[in-house]
């Protein structure tokens, strides 16, 4: 779907490469952009910052809280019409913990904005692209889903069950005919202060390019993009060697049983 005079509701929109698709989508041409974020303060520097690019709106939203996206949906209806295209992109990862040492409150923090979240967002803006034949969800999961890492377990599954999620959502509307498109975008880490303090063999993408290859991946009605290219192989790697090898190659030669020892993310 073309991003040129369409309508982008993007989450988590404030921070990130959600700010940098937002301002991105203004340079394209979009008719409106909309963010969604919990913090009012980002969101109104947020809208002072790329309002000279092109019309764009802020509503805050609290996507772990149905009764709060239910309140960002109509004022965002109110304000701006109709959403063409939808960006799942709010997300967090909470700790650098063993299952072991996580909380109730962590689980449920992490599932609630990484998977339901998302889910409670699509599931009101669907009925509306269903109804009027056209719209695009985007939905930003991560190659932690595919990847089991030590001390990431929260983060990992949540995107695991995110990514099976879009998938099945993007088959079901591929089986009905539905002109409604979906895009799974699965990344490594990126540099935006989320991940801060990971050491990592393998190089961690600049959000610019992130941000960049969404969008491209939108306009050009990809099902999945991984970013980099290899996360497109993940499966394949796991599926051709053996388990104490891919574990031994990539878990302690390329370090990625290791990364989050020294994790700190965003203060």
């Amino acid at each position: 779907m073309k991003i040129q005079g369409k309508t982008v509701l993007i989450t988590g929109g404030c921070s990130g490469i959600g700010k940098i698709m937002a301002r991105r989508c203004l340079e394209k041409g979009a008719k409106k952009v909309v963010v969604w974020d919990i913090n009012e303060a980002a969101i109104d520097a947020t809208v002072t910052e790329l309002s000279a690019k092109g019309p764009v709106y802020g509503h805050k939203a609290d996507i772990s809280d149905p009764a709060s996206i239910d309140l960002a949906y109509e004022s965002t209806k109110a304000a701006c019409g109709d959403v063409d295209i939808l960006i799942n992109n709010a997300g967090i990862i909470t700790n650098n913990k063993t299952f072991a040492e996580q909380t109730d409150q962590d689980i449920n923090r992490t599932f609630d904005i990484n998977t339901k979240g998302a889910m409670f967002v699509t599931l009101r803006y669907l009925k509306d692209m269903k109804a009027r034949g056209e719209g695009h969800i985007c939905n930003i999961t991560s190659s932690a889903g595919m990847l089991a890492l030590p001390k990431m377990s929260l983060y990992a599954s949540s995107k695991w069950a995110a990514i099976g999620w879009s998938q099945s959502l993007r088959i079901e509307l591929e089986r009905e005919k539905s002109p409604v498109k979906v895009t799974t975008i699965a990344p490594y880490f990126i540099n935006t202060g989320m991940f801060d303090g990971i050491h990592s063999f393998f190089r961690i993408l600049p959000p610019e390019e992130v941000a960049r290859k969404t969008l491209r991946a939108i306009e050009w009605n990809l099902g999945y993009r991984g970013i980099n290219f290899p996360e497109h192989f993940i499966r394949l790697m796991q599926g051709i060697f053996p388990h104490r090898w891919f574990n031994f190659i990539f878990g302690d030669v390329c370090g990625l049983y290791t990364v989050m020892n020294h994790f700190t993310g965003r203060k």
